[in-house]
């Protein structure tokens, strides 16, 4: 069984493989030896797996399929091993239901898809059917799943300074919720479709001046995202755009707090919004 430590290590990992032992002690407050024991363990019991993920799409494999296919069961393993071992293949998984695998794979261009489904698949024997799918945009991979904490709830931080990112992550995961991030509003309201999270702190000043103000807006305006409690948490109010937030209209936050913020009164006010 893995514990609240080691969870902690799994997320710093998956949002840096390469951050050493060292780095990742101080920002947990453990010994670094427990670190690297944690990490030995973890790999040993093949909890976790240290590996590079390559992006497809960047390496010219610009045709993603999902490949669907019915076969005798009887001959299901022989089958599932012959996919396997192709290249062009990323995964094949049994499933239940119509179809009795399930396969991911990528291509260079449609005709190396036709070719791999003509040349390659159909002289296997035990194929009965195949039902194909054209990937048409990724919204979130397996490599990007977060290990969910144990009965904590989720904080999403949108925000482009990353030390204050880093600090308020600190604060919050201390205090026992899941953090999440972003560095804008377009990618905090994609998160927020993605992660389902029970609080958002929302900078202002991002991508553009007003950028967290529009994306409060848009939250506020689609069924799903709509119930979930912000604060906003800005210098706005202090530097050279301060008029050009409005203050005589409704601004679709639960609270507002001028940036700096002490750690403690920011998370006093996160266990406020989420009694």
């Amino acid at each position: 069984m893995i514990d609240a430590t080691d969870r902690q290590i799994i997320g710093i990992l998956q949002r840096d493989g390469r951050m050493s032992n060292v780095d990742i002690a101080r920002l947990i407050g453990v010994a670094e030896g427990t670190v690297r024991k944690r990490i030995e363990r973890l790999l040993a019991d093949g909890a976790i797996r240290v590996v590079a993920v390559p992006d497809a799409s960047k390496l010219g494999f610009d045709v993603e399929t999902v490949i669907m296919i019915r076969v005798d069961l009887g001959r299901a393993g022989q089958i599932a091993d012959q996919l396997a071992a192709m290249r062009e293949v990323r995964s094949v998984r049994y499933a239940t239901g119509e179809y009795d695998l399930i396969v991911d794979a990528v291509f260079a261009s449609d005709e190396e898809l036709l070719r791999f489904l003509t040349v390659r698949l159909a002289p296997i024997q035990g194929i009965n059917a195949t039902a194909t799918s054209h990937v048409l945009k990724n919204i979130k991979l397996s490599d990007e799943w977060v290990l969910p904490s144990e009965g904590s709830r989720v904080v999403l931080i949108v925000d482009d300074d990353p030390d204050f990112v880093e600090v308020t992550r600190l604060v919050l995961e201390k205090a026992g919720f899941r953090v999440i991030s972003a560095s804008n509003g377009e990618q905090g309201i994609a998160a927020m479709r993605r992660e389902a999270p029970d609080l958002v702190i929302l900078d202002v000043m991002m991508s553009s001046i007003l950028d967290g103000l529009e994306a409060s807006k848009r939250i506020k305006s689609e069924v799903l995202l709509r119930r979930t409690p912000i604060m906003m948490v800005s210098s706005i109010a202090s530097s050279d755009y301060a008029g050009m937030f409005p203050t005589d209209e409704y601004v679709p936050v639960e609270n507002f707090l001028s940036k700096p913020v002490s750690p403690q009164q920011l998370l006093q006010e996160v266990q406020r919004l989420l009694l």
